[in-house]
């Protein structure tokens, strides 16, 4: 039997005659050519994934991904995160394909400027795209971080017979993926939590980009994922739409996550470069998808998409629909019996704090005299607000006692996920990229924790928080040499101002307790990007609560003036602040008079300073960081001194290690004297 290909939104209609085919046949084959079609028409882009991975792409998401088009931010959706993210073309072509808001002109335009389709995904930019995906491994770790929100809001929200929280995530990997440390930190996490609803796909080409991955790994993949905890299946022929049915349907282990590794075979059906390494990322060539044409029968037309495939993807559609409008009375009937719980848990978004005025009375409390580290005064931060903030939730790598943000209300754990209290492990890595997947998820506010120095460790994932603009918050304490007996590879030294690096993302760095309850204040109140608190192992004095408006205004507040003028000004950040008060009450001994600038937030300081809403003398300033000196020197003037940290540190008690790299307050007090002699 024969029949017509019609080009339905690829342009004039093209008639070839060939054998009848199974609409799934066609819909597989069609996600295969709009993929090289897009790659092509790019010039670049990674055609290899998609010719291989069309087959268990098109199964999923026709017969088990639970979702509507019409509405890609429906809450209770199942998740899909390409975590090979170069295999970008696959994705566009399944969001077309199926009815999201993605034409057929934006696959035209893949990689182009201003195009909805970027050479990797973009969470915000293109309608059905879960996650930024493209630096390998960050998208498995987003979606153990997607299926553990799920479980957490499930135990929260599905009360009294309602049930509004019940989906789940799904993660196509490959062997890049698998090979990145941070897979390791996330897969281990997601099987001692026992996230049943997670599933990974495993794209098992055996290719890498310089050849056969057995070069550099010979894991056995499912016997890791088995240690860790997970449910393995096999599918060993990546062509066979049943036994990718029949894969998916077993997956369904609400005890374990399940890793599924589908043997397939990259660049699929393209002559010369199927199966080796040439069919990565390198377009395939008008001679190469000329001879895929002819091999599949498939008209000449680029970006065809046959009236079968259409029609099929229409009767889906339908079903899509009626199971989110069913949904939407569910949660209807849920918002009306438990009002409470809806409005502490919107599942359409990520909720921000109801009242910021509870940290009024740690402010208040704050009066000048005393002496408290602010990582505790952290932790009495973070107690009262979590009092007031039910969907706050997250944890530490292992270090909540020395970080101070272990907050009320229980542990999360295997079977449990009622807790806020999340022990994510020695896994700095995959503890950010998690909490990145709890915010993508919506409904929780997630914060985690570790020392500054290891901030290295997750600074990928924290970089994508800030590229899609994530409201993670995340608490670095131990933030200078100041860390002492333990020596130079604990103590931060570049850290600070590496973090200030990174577009969008806020670093806060209080001088004492009451600026590190301004802190949370404006952390809590973000819900546009990710907000880094940098706090002190030590204690520092406590200023008072004068000038915190101005410190939330322009970044800075003034906490000493003298007595006469102003000769000159030391400006300092964090624990220096202290050291600054020192080094002004020696000049004044001098006879000198120097007011003392505390600046908690670099970047606002220096756009008010920009714009001229906040004004210093015009005298020298001395400006004090424990830190390399980069930034400041980019802020001083010509008259100006920056006094910093431009090597590693030493093992010995803190203030000695800091008085030795040139952080004392006589050390500051010379510098001031020299700047006003010359």
């Amino acid at each position: 039997m024969t029949g017509p290909l019609n080009a339905a939104a690829g342009g004039a209609a093209t008639a070839v005659t060939v054998p009848a085919v199974h609409p799934d046949d066609l819909a597989v084959d069609t996600l295969r050519f709009l993929a090289a079609d897009a790659v092509q028409a790019a010039a670049s882009g990674h055609p290899g994934l998609p010719l291989g991975m069309a087959p268990a792409a098109w199964v999923l998401w026709s017969r088990h991904l639970r979702h509507d088009p019409a509405d890609p931010d429906w809450p209770d959706r199942d998740r899909f995160v390409l975590s090979a993210g170069h295999g970008s073309a696959l994705l566009y072509a399944l969001l077309h394909v199926t009815g999201y808001d993605l034409p057929i002109e934006e696959l035209r335009r893949f990689r182009a400027l201003g195009s909805r389709t970027p050479g990797h995904p973009e969470h915000g930019l293109t309608p059905g795209v879960e996650t930024t995906t493209g630096p390998l491994g960050q998208g498995l770790a987003n979606a153990v971080g997607m299926a553990l929100a799920e479980r957490m809001l499930a135990a929260r929200c599905n009360t009294g017979g309602h049930r509004v929280v019940d989906h789940r995530t799904w993660a196509l990997v490959g062997d890049g993926c698998l090979m990145e440390g941070i897979s390791h930190e996330a897969a281990s996490l997601a099987g001692r939590l026992r996230l049943g609803k997670l599933t990974v796909v495993f794209d098992d080409n055996d290719v890498t980009i310089d050849g056969p991955a057995r070069r550099s790994c010979a894991d056995d993949v499912e016997g890791r994922f088995r240690a860790y905890g997970w449910h393995t299946l096999r599918v060993d022929d990546g062509t066979d739409l049943e036994a990718l049915d029949l894969a998916y349907a077993a997956a369904a282990d609400d005890e374990r996550p399940t890793l599924i590794a589908v043997r397939t075979t990259i660049g699929y059906g393209a002559p010369e470069v199927e199966g080796t390494s040439k069919a990565h990322g390198s377009p395939l060539g008008e001679e190469a998808i000329a001879a895929m044409r002819r091999r599949f029968g498939w008209p000449a037309t680029p970006f065809h998409v046959p009236s079968p495939v259409r029609l099929a993807v229409a009767e889906r559609s339908g079903h899509w629909a009626a199971e989110r409008a069913e949904w939407e009375r569910a949660h209807a009937r849920w918002r009306a019996a438990h009002p409470d719980v809806a409005g502490c848990f919107p599942l359409d978004r990520i909720p921000g704090p109801p009242d910021l005025t509870v940290l009024a009375p740690l402010a208040d409390r704050c009066e000048a005299g005393g002496a408290i580290a602010t990582r505790k005064a952290s932790g009495a931060a973070l107690d009262l607000l979590a009092t007031e903030y039910p969907a706050l939730v997250g944890g530490s790598a292992d270090l909540a006692s020395s970080t101070n943000t272990a907050i009320p209300g229980g542990d999360v754990g295997p079977g449990d996920f009622a807790g806020r209290t999340i022990h994510f492990g020695i896994r700095e890595h995959g503890m950010a990229a998690a909490l990145n997947g709890i915010a993508l998820h919506g409904g929780l506010r997630p914060f985690g924790s570790t020392f500054l120095v290891f901030s290295d460790y997750l600074r990928p994932a924290l970089r994508l928080s800030a590229l899609m603009r994530l409201p993670v918050i995340y608490v670095f304490t131990h933030d200078s040499v100041h860390v002492g007996e333990d020596g130079p590879t604990h103590q931060p030294v570049e850290h600070v101002e590496s973090l200030r690096l990174i577009p969008g993302l806020t670093v806060l760095r209080p001088g004492d307790a009451a600026e590190t309850a301004l802190a949370w204040e404006l952390a809590a109140a973000d819900l546009h990007g990710p907000t880094a608190l940098v706090l002190s192992r030590q204690d520092l004095p406590v200023l008072g609560g004068d000038g915190l408006d101005d410190a939330r205004r322009h970044g800075a507040r003034t906490v000493a003036d003298p007595t006469g003028a102003v000769d000159v000004v030391l400006v300092a950040a964090g624990s220096e602040v202290a050291l600054a008060l020192d080094a002004a009450a020696l000049l004044a001994a001098r006879g000198v008079g120097s007011r003392v600038v505390s600046v908690m937030w670099r970047e606002r300081f220096e756009d008010a300073l920009a714009a001229g809403t906040y004004h210093l003398p015009d005298v020298p300033v001395v400006w004090v960081e424990a830190g390399v000196r980069t930034g400041w020197r980019a802020t001083a003037g010509p008259r100006d001194a920056v006094i910093g940290i431009d090597r590693f540190g030493e093992s010995g008690k803190g203030p000695d290690v800091a008085a030795h790299l040139g952080l004392s307050a006589e050390a500051v007090a010379r510098v001031a004297v020299r700047v006003l002699e010359a």
